[in-house]
């Protein structure tokens, strides 16, 4: 049986490229592309057989910022297949960035900028909001969003005989600063995106731990800096391109600066081809590109305290239940 891929934002930059990609490494896949509504699905959907006639592809809509649309989605995905092999939880946002140029300086001055400018630690804040389900909004669409869509598709995941996947995107700028047990949803903190993303990697250590021994497989990645609608949010298009021949530069030190989708999920497509037993349950794998364009990716250890990651488990599953009293009627 072909192996079945499902991709949260798929519809551009990491996403889009990720799909392209593993069409190119097997073209027998089945890869379900996950977008927010119709018109997307069928337009990526039409893009990919553009390039790859011959594959299977279909859609599924889902809004991972909607609980009402992830239990929908997740009843049609448990209603269409018989297992899932793959799933790359990959969509996210950053609403409204800003970029704080006063420390950018200092970092200028104090000989830290480099670090700054490779994880936007201290220079990149966002302006959260509540969402229609009462959530906050990043940490709802990064992390929550896609842990209700796993949770909901365990039937279709575990599996001795043949392991399943789950493939997040992460982060260079998931820091544990930015993260609090007590404000986990980051209702009073500017660095919504920050702690969405180390969430994330506390989610996958946790998962691992408990579900390795029934066939479920998590593992972390980080594109890079990659130019893409999101980033492209940052500053306004025209400073991008005076700043592109200053950033291939960098690229030469700065090996996380990956720039384009293609070279951003290289980390995602390496895993891809990987035995995930052998995989190191606490390494984010990090997409990088050499100055002269060679992509590579590279382990790096992350840091994770287990007895915190425990107990942020425990307060997603609370949530969890919360929820699904107020959706009882999406259930089967």
């Amino acid at each position: 049986m072909e192996r079945v891929v499902l991709v949260t934002g798929a519809s551009g930059g990491v996403g889009l490229a990720l799909c392209q990609r593993l069409l190119e490494v097997d073209g027998r896949i089945h890869l379900c592309i996950a977008c927010r509504n119709e018109q997307k699905s069928e337009a990526t959907r039409d893009l990919i057989l553009a390039t790859h006639p011959a594959a299977q592809v279909s859609t599924v809509e889902v809004d991972l910022g909607n609980l009402a649309s992830i239990l929908r989605a997740a009843r049609e995905l448990r209603c269409r297949f018989q297992r899932l092999d793959f799933v790359y939880l990959n969509a996210g946002i950053m609403p409204n960035p800003h970029v704080n140029f006063k420390a950018l300086w200092h970092g200028l001055l104090t000989g830290k900028v480099l670090h700054m400018l490779t994880t936007a630690e201290g220079i990149m804040t966002q302006t959260d909001r509540l969402n229609g389900d009462g959530l906050q909004e990043v940490f709802a669409t990064n992390l929550f969003g896609h842990f209700m869509l796993v949770r909901q598709l365990q039937s279709l995941l575990c599996g001795k005989e043949k392991p399943s996947r789950l493939i997040w995107t992460s982060s260079s700028n998931a820091r544990e600063s930015a993260f609090s047990l007590s404000d986990y949803q980051h209702a009073k903190g500017q660095e919504s995106y920050s702690s969405s993303k180390y969430a994330t990697d506390l989610t996958s250590v946790v998962l691992n731990r408990k579900f390795n021994g029934q066939g479920l497989y998590s593992s972390v990645v980080c594109p890079g800096l990659v130019m893409s609608n999101m980033t492209y949010g940052i500053l306004p298009v025209f400073l991008w391109k005076l700043l592109m021949p200053i950033m291939w530069l960098i690229r030469f030190v700065a090996k996380t600066y990956t720039l384009t989708p293609y070279n951003g999920a290289e980390a995602h497509v390496w895993l891809f081809k990987q035995k995930p037993e052998y995989l190191d349950s606490h390494v984010k794998y990090h997409s990088c590109t050499s100055g002269l364009g060679k992509c590579y990716v590279e382990p790096r250890k992350m840091d994770v305290d287990e007895d915190i990651a425990e107990k942020f488990y425990q307060k997603l599953l609370e949530l969890e239940e919360q929820t699904l009293e107020k959706y009882h009627d999406l259930l089967d």
